[in-house]
């Protein structure tokens, strides 16, 4: 997350400052973080990931949607608004009544990981995304190499599998598909 912070803004001043700056930043409980811009092989990853759910579905007659990370989660028992870098909700999207334009029952989130972001992404923001009832699959994929680290909901606890090789296949199987790495990874550079 980026270093940039705003403390004690209530609700509606986040919200007006996202409005005026067309910016987007992360809302908890009173503090809010300007969103850290994304390299290119983190932008790839991202579309990538979402166009290939989002096929999946559709092939399936799926009742889920993708949803890219231009929309928020919002976590009402934290107060906090997210931004993942793809969700996935089945059924009817139930929206936040503070804040129509951000849900709260994803079922599946998925994070590319940076090195800026992963320690978070594992940790704090995980924690912030357990609290959510609907949560079912939380999928972290790594930028720098090809691998993905699943987290999959058994009742109180996580248990976590790790894909790696581009010759794998990540399973969400909440959902019922199965994507390629290959086409997760189209046209990342590995350093």
């Amino acid at each position: 997350m980026e270093a940039i912070k705003l403390n004690n803004l209530s609700l509606e001043e986040y919200l007006k400052v996202e409005l005026e700056t067309n910016t987007k930043y992360e809302y908890h409980d009173g503090s809010i973080y300007l969103m850290a811009g994304g390299t290119l092989n983190h932008g790839y990853i991202c579309g990538n990931v979402f166009a290939e759910i989002r096929s999946s579905l559709r092939e399936k007659g799926s009742n889920c949607r993708a949803i890219n990370s231009e929309i928020k989660v919002h976590i009402q028992s934290k107060n906090c608004y997210l931004y993942p870098d793809t969700m996935i909700v089945c059924g009817e999207v139930e929206k936040s009544e503070n804040e129509p334009n951000s849900i709260t029952n994803p079922k599946v989130i998925v994070e590319v990981l940076s090195k800026s972001t992963a320690n978070y992404d594992r940790g704090d923001k995980f924690y912030l995304y357990r609290q959510l009832d609907s949560l079912e699959e939380y999928i972290l994929i790594d930028q720098d190499r090809a691998q993905i680290d699943t987290h999959k909901r058994q009742g109180d606890l996580w248990k976590l599998s790790r894909i790696s090789g581009i010759d794998n296949e990540l399973e969400i199987e909440i959902l019922g598909i199965k994507v390629k790495l290959e086409e997760i990874y189209q046209d990342i550079e590995f350093v």
